[in-house]
């Protein structure tokens, strides 16, 4: 609910008949026009709410500015309009004799206020406890190139990414990646791993994750990798199979030939 929107529905429950414009503005298009001289000046108004979830309290505040000093502070517990400054000493009689004014914002940072914060704050609430668990998977293009540990599709983005060697966290040839988003506003982030393979085969190589919604780790093995390089067909299964190939093939021949031939006899 936008602010401009609260403020009329607060306005007209409260005074159906009087204007909006008459109530809000009358008073400070005087006292304006009264305060400022030649040249620009700042106008500045500051108002909102606070709620403890916990205790329930509440505190509502709303105040003026002119020119960087503070003109006029809403007082709720004495229910009067204070200006701490003398050139606002009229301000105040003259909107403290405005009661209609008083009571609009009143109720406004009593009532709207403190309720569109609530709403906004279950909103925020269920959308920050979301989380979403990470994908782990262990790449590399071939034998020669670095082991990446990718890690995406997580939520939030706080994530521990740590590559350990036999036990041991390992750091010296690792090089992490930047936190990076999908499209799905969850996350993605790489960690490289620079080893020959004759090294993480002779040692314990893992790929560990945490994240508030899980730990992973991911021991680094040849059936673990995903890699583009396909691996070849053994020699002995390739020629077991062409062999079979061709055998059916002279079967078929042979049954089609003698059924051929049974027909030309006949």
């Amino acid at each position: 609910i936008s602010p401009i929107h609260c403020h009329y529905k607060a306005f007209f429950i409260i005074y159906p008949n009087e204007q909006l414009s008459v109530c809000l503005h009358r008073v400070y298009v005087d006292i304006i026009q009264n305060l400022v001289a030649t040249g620009k000046h700042i106008h500045q108004i500051t108002y909102g709410c606070e709620w403890n979830d916990e205790t329930g309290e509440t505190n509502v505040f709303r105040q003026t500015g002119f020119d960087g000093e503070d003109f006029m502070i809403l007082d709720l517990k004495r229910e009067k309009w204070i200006s701490p400054m003398k050139q606002g000493f009229s301000a105040q009689e003259r909107c403290n004799n405005e009661s209609i004014r008083f009571q609009y914002w009143k109720y406004y940072l009593q009532n709207d206020c403190i309720e569109s914060l609530k709403e906004l704050l279950q909103l925020a609430k269920s959308y920050l406890e979301k989380t979403v668990s990470p994908q782990v998977s262990l790449l590399q293009k071939n034998a020669s190139s670095p082991v990446l540990c990718h890690i995406t599709d997580f939520y939030p983005s706080n994530i521990a990414i740590t590559w350990m060697k036999n036990g041991q966290e390992y750091s010296k040839d690792v090089k992490v990646g930047k936190l990076l988003p999908n499209e799905d506003r969850t996350f993605q982030k790489t960690v490289t791993l620079k080893a020959e393979p004759d090294e993480w085969m002779k040692n314990e190589y893992s790929c560990v994750v945490k994240h508030q919604s899980k730990i992973i780790r991911k021991t680094l093995t040849e059936n673990e990798i995903r890699t583009n390089i396909k691996t070849p067909e053994p020699v002995g299964m390739t020629v077991a199979v062409a062999s079979m190939v061709s055998l059916l093939l002279l079967v078929i021949v042979a049954v089609l030939g003698y059924f051929i031939y049974s027909i030309v006899q006949n």
